[in-house]
Parts: C-alpha cells; sequence; structure tokens
C-alpha cells in the first residue's frame, strides 16, 4: 500500500519512480509467498516419492524472475526518461514540467 500511496499522492516523478518500485517488489514478494509450500520438497524426481503433491511448484518461481526482469528494465526506462525530463525541463515535479498543449495545437 506504501508504493500505490507514493505513486498517487506525490507530486515528483522521481517519487512516483520510488513509490512503483516499492509496490512491484511487494507484488513478486506477495506471489513468491502465495507459492511456498510446506514440508515440499525440490522438483527434482526422486526415487521413492511418488505423490506429486510433495514437490514444490517451480512456475511461481520463474514467472516472478521474469518480472523481476521486466521491472529492472522498466525502473532502466524510467530513470533515462526522468534524467532527461530533468535536463530539458529543469524539474521533476509535475506542476513544474510543461506538458504538450502548452505549446499550442499540435500540427503547427
Amino acid at each position: 500500500m506504501l508504493g500505490l500511496y507514493a505513486m498517487i499522492a506525490h507530486r515528483n516523478f522521481l517519487k512516483k519512480f520510488v513509490g512503483m518500485t516499492i509496490f512491484q517488489t511487494a507484488i513478486i514478494l506477495f506471489f513468491l509467498l502465495l507459492s511456498v509450500k510446506r514440508d515440499a520438497t525440490l522438483p527434482i524426481l526422486v526415487p521413492g516419492v511418488a505423490d506429486p503433491r510433495a514437490y514444490m511448484n517451480p512456475l511461481p518461481h520463474a514467472l516472478m524472475l521474469t518480472a523481476i526482469v521486466v521491472m529492472v528494465a522498466t525502473a532502466g526506462v524510467a530513470l533515462a526518461i526522468l534524467i532527461r525530463l530533468h535536463a530539458v525541463a529543469g524539474s521533476l515535479e509535475e506542476d513544474r514540467v510543461d506538458g504538450p498543449e502548452a505549446d499550442g495545437p499540435p500540427g503547427r
């Protein structure tokens, strides 16, 4: 909830970015905690263990690893955009950054 609050409440784009990162990390942690199985073994077939419920499901971990890669890529692109925005606009505050509507109608 902290990440969602930071994305909604703050007017600074860098603070929104930090909130987005916290939110993404919390979602990944949530899914990993849901996938934990007590008294489960690694999903490697072992002689003598025939019950499939005795194994952990590796799919949630693989999906969250993919989500981490996407999160890092998103963070890199967002930081590049924030650096460029600060260089062009001189600020990362929403109120001080002029949008495209400040230049007039498109097509001029």
